[in-house]
């Protein structure tokens, strides 16, 4: 079975949209015969935040230039996740988090086999419900609630840390920028949250072209 490998992180919105897009292309394969393993992979958009997280209206203004402008990419946001069938509440997201204890929840997930699961946990509970997904109590309610328990126990060590750091810097040395970006067997495929028709095109393609040539060497 081929793995499929997600470079992303918990904040990204267009992450959240891939993700519903990829469940649609994935049943979609399925149908025809086609399984992959999914591992979801880390890279921060914000290394640089603050553990704590900051105000989040004050940094989208920093960083967009102002708080209209913020707010504008928000409305296309969620209108691009209505589209893929996932609801953003940005009125209820206040803060922006440091990502890393999510990024090694999400290791931890893929040690008990429901990764895939803990990552749409995450993606609901910032960008839905408003939590604080930087938080280790927050992180370890929404793994518990997702058949993850003990992750507050696991935060409090440096357990996955040293790997979350080196596959976030192994990632930027391999030339990812952007996130969501997909990887078939560690062969870049794109990036980006394409609709489902296009993405379960790519996988077919990618699988094609990897079959072809195994069956060759």
């Amino acid at each position: 079975m081929r793995t499929l490998d997600i470079v992303s992180d918990a904040i990204c919105p267009w992450c959240w949209i891939g993700k519903a897009h990829l469940d649609a292309a994935l049943a979609d394969l399925a149908d025809e015969g086609l399984a992959l393993t999914i591992r979801w992979r880390p890279f921060q958009l914000n290394p640089e935040m603050p553990l704590e997280g900051v105000e989040r209206a004050t940094y989208r203004a920093q960083k967009f230039g102002s708080v209209q402008r913020g707010a504008e990419l928000d409305r296309q946001v969620a209108e691009a996740g209505r589209a893929a069938g996932v609801t953003f509440r940005h009125d209820r997201m206040l803060r922006t988090p440091n990502t890393i204890a999510a990024h090694r929840v999400l290791r931890a997930a893929e040690a008990a086999g429901i990764q895939h699961a803990v990552a749409e946990a995450l993606f609901r509970a910032y960008f839905h419900d408003g939590e604080d997904i930087g938080a280790a109590e927050t992180l370890d309610r929404v793994a518990a609630d997702a058949g993850l328990p003990g992750m507050a126990a696991m935060l409090a060590g440096d357990a996955h840390l040293a790997e979350v750091l080196a596959e976030d810097e192994a990632a930027r040395q391999g030339g990812i920028s952007g996130v969501p970006s997909f990887l078939m067997d560690r062969h870049l495929l794109f990036s980006g949250a394409m609709p489902a028709d296009r993405m379960a095109a790519a996988f077919r393609r990618a699988h094609a072209i990897l079959s072809a040539r195994e069956q060759a060497a």
